[in-house]
């Protein structure tokens, strides 16, 4: 990993596309900072489409999909996405499975959380999880004491004994059925809204990201970028992004904002 002040001002300058996790990137310590907000509208402002790639719910998603300024969410690590539509004032969405698939996988992710608050002591269902509607989120340190690294292994291993797919965010486990991570819901929303072939246009995105849920994102997009928090997670990734901020959470997506919107003014004013 290469230190984000050393990604080249020319590629800086030709992003036009912001793909970002939301937990422990955008946030710090929980919270979304004034700051990262106001660097999400600068980017906006600027032209740059924003679209958050995170773990979180569908009821969370539908919100920063309203309510934030960004071009659409995926959400649930690829279980779907929404686009606001500000003109029409309706909500598009899209999910990887139908609802009758994801009640019969509901049944099964239900068997799979009992086993995991009977194995795993200290753990917890995510207090997000009423909004989900298609994963499980066990917490292992949001609002529980912080697991050992051990005990959070294990709850990915009881995900994947039953046939479950589960990655590692800063703060929970989530787990689901289904052949999709975030980098393949990516690739639909860029088909289905933004009309572009995501492979055509990689100069033009960036992701930034700080846990092993991003990994398929790292390892697809050439200019992706940890938070500096991603230091204590890296004996989990395989692919690590290729430049990492200095400053944590929050702090290093607006590092990122501004080494993006300094290059591109600087090109605009050599224009």
């Amino acid at each position: 990993m290469q230190n984000l002040a050393s990604l080249p001002a020319v590629v800086a300058a030709g992003i036009n596309i912001v793909l970002t996790d939301i937990d422990d990137t955008l946030t710090t310590e929980g919270r979304l900072p004034a700051d990262a907000y106001a660097a999400l509208e600068q980017l906006d402002t600027a032209g740059i489409q924003v679209i958050p790639i995170t773990g979180r719910p569908a009821g969370w998603c539908d919100h920063i999909a309203r309510m934030w300024p960004v071009r659409a969410v995926v959400g649930e690590n690829g279980a779907f996405y929404y686009a606001y539509d500000r003109v029409a004032r309706r909500m598009k969405t899209h999910y990887w499975a139908d609802a009758q698939t994801r009640a019969k996988n509901r049944a099964q992710l239900n068997a799979i959380r009992d086993q995991v608050l009977r194995d795993v002591p200290g753990t917890a269902v995510a207090s997000d999880q009423d909004y989900r509607v298609a994963d499980l989120a066990i917490d292992f340190c949001e609002d529980v004491p912080p697991l050992p690294d051990t005990e959070v292994s294990r709850i990915v291993d009881i995900f994947q004994a039953a046939g479950a797919q589960a990655k590692v965010s800063s703060i929970h486990v989530n787990g689901w059925f289904g052949d999709y991570d975030k980098l393949s819901m990516t690739r639909t929303l860029f088909e289905r809204e933004l009309g572009l072939d995501i492979d055509h246009v990689l100069s033009e995105c960036v992701f930034i990201g700080d846990s092993p849920n991003d990994e398929p994102m790292f390892a697809f997009f050439p200019v992706s970028v940890g938070v500096a928090n991603i230091q204590a997670l890296l004996h989990r990734l395989t692919h690590r992004p290729a430049y990492v901020a200095a400053r944590h959470g929050g702090g290093g997506f607006v590092e990122m904002a501004s080494h993006l919107l300094a290059a591109r003014n600087a090109a605009g004013r050599l224009a």
